[in-house]
């Protein structure tokens, strides 16, 4: 399993806002294969923003790679310039292989 994860520093008035660009995007991701599940995760809050990440499970890191590479990557991140003004600096990207699981 592989885990991808954006990390967004939110500014502090934008919250909202960031959060319903993502709750009405069309994501394409059930459309993908090797994608296991989604989530928007929010963060703590500091100063001038609050943190927020974009978490998903993929069977393998191929299969991530695969997205990025796809047509559904490309619909699903129409228009993310028009975004940046709701958070400080550009997303940091993190991915892990997964190394042990309990379900």
């Amino acid at each position: 399993m592989y885990i991808a994860m954006n990390r967004f520093k939110v500014r502090t008035d934008a919250a909202e806002d960031f959060a319903e660009v993502w709750r009405s995007r069309d994501s394409q991701l059930s459309k993908v294969p090797g994608f296991v599940e989604f989530h928007l995760l929010k963060g703590p809050e500091r100063e001038d923003h609050i943190l927020f990440a974009s978490h998903t499970v993929w069977r393998s890191h191929a299969d991530f790679e695969n997205w990025t590479k796809s047509e559904h990557f490309r619909k699903a991140h129409a228009g993310a310039g028009d975004r940046k003004p709701l958070y400080l600096e550009h997303p940091q990207f993190e991915g892990f292989e997964v190394m042990e699981g309990i379900s």
